[in-house]
């Protein structure tokens, strides 16, 4: 298939060219080539872009909900039909396997479009009874969404954005990574294709300069941003300036704790898919693994057994079920990651090299006996480097598990489900689980606490984070006044 878009941006129900742009390599990490060639939006791209979506919205959100919502859910079975070739592009974009893009990536984003679908019809107010006066509320749109994604789940971050957005009677102006610029064209295609009026989903590339002038344009109503904390802060108070609705799905140092009492092989696929999966360029990873000591060894036998089943290879190949980091230098800054672990004391029980193949591939990477202050317990990573800690009781592992300035994602394997609860209950995270990890089904709330974010994509709570109520109180008898 050919990577090179038609154009860099989709505006207005059509793509848009500015070669005045400055130039955006498209690099395939499996082999640090070139495939595509885009261009960075020119300050007259944006001002296209924000145009489009302020003409559009109020006609779109006088739509009802059941004609929104049936727009997305055509462009949700549009979105499977074309499975393949989105999985295909979503690899060229990402490196990550086809194996996994192939059932994670374009899938995700249909089923947030099926959802946001479904729901869009039974987005409504509500009425209050205040003897014969009574007060109704309307739930209606923001206006203008701007959403910045980040490269590790182009096309779902596109839905998950998109998606509720739109249900609202929204319109969107999304800016895709620089470094995965391909997967967000195709569903802004899509949405045209499936109905949605010219202006409803716009798509414009570009660095940060392009996010920080959507972000502070007047005509914009509301920033969506995924990304890392020190981004999602400037994004933020960016936004602040001018009281902007915000969500911000940021990083975290998630605690995956493991009691001597649970299921071993469970617990260490929890560990692999929370840490190893998407060569571990998962914001709510469980890099930081607290194993009870009486199964630590056990533990991490069966981990390094497991890892034995990993390969490496071309991520086109259905058979290859791990691939590249996503750029040189995301590759580079694990690296920097592994060697600071060994210089630290943590103990390498497996990998920590990297692989002699073009690309940007790095190994599977194992430490043990890590302890809280070390680095590589306290810093983001994205990479797929896990952290083994031990501990003794669950109130010290609580305790330490809290220790942290994010709170995005933590998870328990236990046998004791009365335990398996108190732990959830005492989690400070946004996103918790109980004998499995990193699942993301739509239907249920994502977003974190502390530091790693503000807002929830995904459920019924998304409704609320792309709507304003408006109360309107009705009086049915006179009215008196003091004078």
């Amino acid at each position: 298939m050919s990577t090179q878009p038609t154009a860099s941006h989709f505006i207005n129900g059509k793509y848009v060219e500015d070669a005045a742009g400055e130039d955006i390599p498209v690099i395939y990490p499996a082999t640090g080539e070139v495939i595509a060639t885009l261009h960075a939006a020119t300050p007259a791209i944006v001002d296209q872009a924000l145009a489009a979506a302020k003409a559009a919205q109020s006609t779109w959100a006088g739509w009802s909900g059941t004609e929104r919502g049936r727009v997305l859910r055509c462009a949700a079975d549009i979105m499977r039909e074309r499975n393949h070739d989105l999985s295909v592009l979503e690899t060229y974009d990402t490196g990550k396997p086809y194996q996994e893009t192939s059932v994670v990536d374009a899938t995700s984003g249909a089923d947030a479009l099926e959802y946001f679908g479904g729901l869009a019809a039974a987005i409504t107010g509500e009425h209050i009874q205040l003897g014969d006066d009574f007060v109704y509320t309307r739930r209606e749109p923001l206006g203008v969404c701007v959403g910045i994604g980040a490269w590790n789940y182009p096309t779902q971050i596109a839905c998950w954005k998109g998606a509720p957005a739109l249900a609202c009677g929204n319109t969107m102006v999304f800016k895709p990574s620089e470094t995965t610029p391909l997967c967000a064209l195709k569903v802004a295609e899509i949405m045209i294709e499936a109905g949605a009026p010219p202006g409803v989903y716009n798509v414009i590339q570009g660095y940060g300069a392009v996010g920080a002038s959507l972000i502070t344009d007047p005509r914009v109503d509301k920033v969506s941003l995924t990304g890392s904390v020190p981004t999602g802060k400037k994004v933020y108070a960016a936004a602040a300036e001018g009281v902007r609705h915000v969500t911000m799905e940021l990083g975290g140092k998630s605690p995956l704790v493991i009691f001597d009492d649970a299921d071993l092989e469970n617990a260490v696929s929890g560990a692999i898919l929370g840490n190893f999966y998407s060569s571990g360029q998962v914001c709510s990873n469980g890099t930081r693994v607290f194993v009870q000591k009486g199964i630590k060894e056990a533990f991490l036998t069966r981990l390094t057994e497991r890892l034995s089943g990993v390969k490496m290879g071309d991520p086109q190949d259905p058979d290859v079920n791990f691939g590249p980091m996503v750029s040189e230098r995301q590759r580079d800054i694990v690296e920097g990651f592994i060697a600071k672990g060994k210089e630290e004391g943590a103990r390498l029980v497996t990998g920590g090299n990297g692989v002699d193949r073009p690309g940007f591939y790095l190994e599977p990477t194992v430490f043990a006996d890590v302890t809280d202050e070390m680095t590589i317990a306290t810093d983001e990573i994205f990479g797929p480097v896990m952290s083994v800690l031990d501990f003794d009781t669950e109130e010290e592992v609580l305790r330490r598990a809290n220790a942290t300035d994010f709170g995005l994602a933590a998870g328990v394997f236990t046998a004791n489900l009365t335990r398996a609860h108190r732990m959830a209950a005492g989690f400070e995270a946004g996103t918790c689980y109980i004998n499995t990890y990193n699942d993301a089904p739509v239907e249920a709330p994502f977003g974190g606490t502390k530091q790693s974010g503000v807002g929830r994509e995904n459920s019924k709570a998304a409704i609320e984070h792309y709507s304003q109520i408006k109360g309107v109180y009705v009086r049915m008898g006179d009215l008196e006044a003091p004078f």
